[in-house]
Order: C-alpha cells, then structure tokens, then sequence
C-alpha cells in the first residue's frame, strides 16, 4: 500500500532523504507531479491546498538563503518561452498559485525539496533532497527582475517562506527526546554563561568575549546531529579526513569519522546541514576547526594553521572528492569569524 500524500512530513521519509530523480520525488509522495515546481492536493473540504515547493533554478526572482526563501509562483506553459521567460503576468487564479495562497491563509507548512540547479551553497550535487518544512509568512504581487521579450514589466505572485524550527522537523519520539536534550543543554549554558558575566562584571572585566561551549554538551552534539545528510559524506570518503588523511578504524574495521559543519548549526550562526557546508573529519581535526585552530582558504582550499600543532600533520590543502561540493561562502563565513579571535574563544 502507498504512504498517502498528507500536508506536512510523509511518514517513512526524513528530513534530509535523498532522490536521485524527480519521479522518486514523486513516487515518495513528497510532490504530486513530476515536472512543476508547486505540488497541490485537496483538502477535507474540498479546496486545493499547496503542500510543497521544489527549488531548481526556476526564476530570477527566486532567492534561497536556506532558513529564508523568497519563491516565484507559476505559469501555465502557454504563458512562457522555450527558455522559461514569462511572456505575461502571472496570476493569482492559476490553481498552483492559488493553492498556495490558500495554504498561506490556512497556516499550512510546505515541504521543501532541493535540486541539483539551485543554489550551489545549499544544493545538492546531482540528485534531490527533501529538506523539511516552511511556513509561508508573506505573499505579494511584484515586478520580476526579468521584463518580457518585448521589454514590458511582468507582475510575479511572490511568497516568502521561513523554515520551522527543529522541533517541528522531527518525526519520531526519539527524536524529540534527541531536541529535548539540546533544549536542555543549551539552558545550561545560557545560565553558566550569566552567572559567569555577572562574575566578571563584579571584577570589571569585559562582557564581549563569546565563550566555547562546554566539551560535554559538544560531545552530545556530534552524536545526535549525525544526519543522513553527514552520514552521506562520511561514506563518500570512507572515514578518512579531509584534513590530515587520518582513517580511524574500530576492532570490527569499520572507519569512525565525524562530519563537521563549517558554519555551525544553530544560533547565533544558522549554519545550514548541507553536504557543501559539511565536511568529513577526525575528532582531532573536528575540534581544530570548531575552535579556529585551524581555518581553509575558500579559493583553493588550504589548511591554514592558526595554532601549535604537535604530534602530527595536516594535508596542505584539503582533500575533496567527486560529488562533493564544499561551497567557499561557508568556508569565507568560518575564516572571517575566526579573524581577530584567538583560538578556543568560541564558535
């Protein structure tokens, strides 16, 4: 029996799957049609309703800045050129975009699915990725950047979509347990870190230096946001790090690696999990990067040590394979933070 096509998550699809082409997408449920990039079913009372959205370089106007998306409606093929330019304005009763505002007016979520042609920094590499959940927060009409051919204004249907936070992109009960630690953790630190302030303050000292977080909750961390998007690139390399080479193996043989993100994830970075802003490395190097010792140039990709190192090497630059992207903005954002901080500060 097939999963039935609901609003919101697909039961036996997470968040992070990957879809080698768009008729697996389909075939998933996650989207209705194999072709147009807003997916629509119909509601208990009969409505459309949009359910989810595909980002695959479609239009100009389209912008993916991964918790952010501002979205271009559709149009029927009659209204467009063979090479996707709109010949006429669009409109707000053509069914996609209709079921779509309903969705806005209705606070219905929106899957998000990801191809091979969007954005490079959030992307992947040659297949698509469902990446959870969106909440429609805007709608408008607005001008496209792209005029027709014959050079008249095209009025677009805009959307603006946020994504939900972690709690709503989990499916199980273990992971809920998994967030409910972190929501824990991340309390206590907030209250070490005011107790410490008002220490320091009490001293005189100065308040502006954002502190590494505690080794334990760190440890937490790594084991439970092994995503099936860090797994991916941790079997793309088989264990070995990108950094020094080092491949750790267990008494059974199997390699033990950990996939780090370049830009972290939660606040106050908003670090997407993405294959180009993760990369597969050794615990030793997986701190190094975490604590600024070491950083990567993003143009050709060399390991700049930023502190002592004893004991052993890295690799001049880093090592990636085919089929993984690593995107020099999440590498740009991990250098410049870095700059003018001493190493172990924070991050």
């Amino acid at each position: 029996m097939g999963i039935e096509r609901v609003i919101g998550h697909i039961e036996g699809v997470p968040v992070g799957a990957v879809f080698h082409r768009r008729i697996d997408v389909q075939r998933a449920k996650l989207h209705r049609v194999n072709q147009r990039g807003i997916s629509w079913l119909v509601d208990q009372d009969g409505s459309k309703v949009g359910d989810a959205i595909v980002l695959h370089g479609g239009y100009d106007d389209d912008e993916d800045n991964w918790e952010l998306i501002r979205y271009t409606g559709a149009s029927p093929d009659k209204d467009k050129a063979p090479d996707g330019t709109l010949l006429r304005n669009q409109s707000w009763s053509y069914e996609d975009n209709a079921a779509l505002l309903l969705s806005y007016e209705r606070g219905y979520p929106i899957r998000v699915i990801r191809g091979y042609k969007g954005d490079k920094r959030y992307s992947p590499i040659n297949s698509y990725r469902y990446d959870g959940l969106y909440e429609i927060t805007d709608v408008r009409t607005a001008t496209s950047k792209r005029p027709a051919p014959d050079g008249s204004p095209i009025d677009i249907c805009q959307f603006d979509l946020r994504r939900l936070p972690d709690r709503d992109q989990v499916q199980t009960s273990l992971e809920q347990r998994v967030l409910d630690v972190l929501a824990e953790l991340d309390d206590e630190e907030d209250e070490e870190g005011f107790e410490q302030e008002a220490h320091e303050a009490s001293l005189g000292e100065s308040q502006d230096v954002e502190r590494f977080p505690q080794s334990r909750s760190m440890r937490v961390r790594r084991l439970i946001r092994d995503t099936a998007v860090a797994k991916r690139i941790k079997q793309l390399y088989e264990g070995e790090c990108q950094m020094c080479g080092l491949r750790l193996t267990g008494p059974d043989g199997k390699p033990y690696s950990e996939g780090a993100h370049i830009r972290p994830l939660g606040k106050p970075h908003h670090g997407p999990d993405v294959e180009p802003n993760i990369l597969c490395l050794c615990p030793n190097c997986h701190v190094r990067l975490d604590i600024g010792g070491v950083v990567i140039d993003a143009e050709d990709w060399s390991v700049i040590l930023r502190t002592e190192l004893s004991g052993m090497t890295l690799l001049p630059k880093l090592t990636v394979k085919e089929g993984h992207r690593v995107h020099k903005d999440h590498l740009l954002y991990h250098r410049r933070y870095w700059e003018g901080r001493a190493p172990g500060e924070a991050l």
